[in-house]
């Protein structure tokens, strides 16, 4: 047990460098904020609400558990209807390891959307927050601790971390897209974000320098409507952050069970792949404009080579959203003489 321990450590080091990589969801196109702060406010209704939840690698000492919350919104602010607002807020939480090392941010996104045409839409957004990242020491054991026998964590640790234990720091990022709507079930979003524009200091000792590297984010996301009780569709996500990179693509078919005003019902199903190798595979439903979203990372790296598993990480996505009723137009009922 000790060894695999010991190899799974080392594994994390070498390979996977978790010190450079962001919060990341297999089901991206469900936390639209966290991928492209110009997709805030990109979709059909007025109001969206979105929760989000990954637990990853349970199985092993070190595991990795992942909260969002979102909320965004449109504001028709201008004259004319050739542009809009998107505002919104988002809250993320990861927390992994025994150390509890965590990372907690509070982001303000906001975007402007252009129509250029009656299918064209182009759009340039913003993200500004605040982060915090820190671990608990009283969680971990050190050697002084050892007595021969067992640890003992009543005994010393002859370590003292003061007040490094939390480090606090600027998040920035900008996000370009396009869309092309043909109608509410025929679309495609292609866009690009940078992120920590200005490269934190996420260092725990303030002598030390630690920058956070810049998050690159290429996305595609289309959906299509093939016949009337089926539309498919297909994502692909491109990320950099300094020597990590990370595809992953896949496709889901939706079938609309019923389409009934009040009783709508929508079931999808699918798969995706990471090119860590992990397959993906996703089923979701909506209710009127109530969703839910379930995948299951099913790793085949290394990683899982070494302790004889397949396990991955469940991922789990609700969203609502609200509509509002529009007033009438005013229209004269007969003529005026």
């Amino acid at each position: 047990m000790i060894k695999k321990i010991l190899i799974v450590v080392l594994y994390f080091v070498l390979f996977l460098q978790i010190n450079a990589q962001d919060i990341h969801y297999s089901q991206f196109y469900n936390s639209p904020q966290n991928i492209n702060p110009a997709l805030t406010g990109v979709f059909n209704g007025d109001h969206r609400f979105m929760l989000s939840v990954r637990d990853q690698w349970r199985f092993v000492p070190v595991p990795w558990f992942t909260l969002s919350g979102a909320y965004d919104r449109k504001y028709f602010i201008f004259k004319g209807d050739q542009h809009f607002i998107g505002a919104g807020a988002s809250f993320n939480h990861d927390r992994q390891g025994d150390s509890e090392l965590n990372l907690t941010s509070v982001n303000l996104n906001g975007a402007y959307h252009r129509i250029l045409a009656p299918r064209h839409i182009v759009s340039a957004g913003l993200n500004v927050g605040l982060a915090s990242r820190g671990f608990n020491s009283q969680t971990l054991t050190w050697d002084k601790q050892w007595d021969g026998e067992v640890f003992n964590s009543n005994l010393p640790t002859g370590e003292s971390f003061g007040n490094f234990e939390r480090v606090n720091f600027l998040e920035t990022g900008l996000g370009l897209n396009y869309r092309y709507q043909k109608d509410s079930r025929t679309f495609l979003d292609i866009g690009g974000s940078l992120l920590h524009l200005f490269k934190p200091n996420v260092a725990f000792y303030g002598s030390d320098v630690s920058d956070l590297p810049r998050r690159i984010s290429l996305t595609g996301i289309g959906q299509f409507r093939l016949m009337e009780l089926l539309d498919v569709q297909l994502h692909i996500l491109h990320q950099i952050q300094g020597e990590y990179t990370e595809t992953l693509f896949g496709g889901l078919g939706k079938i609309y069970v019923n389409q009934q005003r009040g009783k709508q019902f929508q079931l999808h199903a699918g798969i995706g792949y990471r090119t860590a190798k992990s397959f993906i595979p996703t089923i979701a439903a909506q209710f009127n404009n109530i969703y839910v979203g379930l995948s299951y990372d099913v790793d085949t790296n290394k990683f899982n080579d070494i302790l004889n598993s397949n396990k991955g990480g469940p991922e789990i996505h609700v969203r609502y959203i609200i509509a509002n009723v529009k007033p009438l137009k005013e229209v004269k009922v007969c003529p005026i003489y």
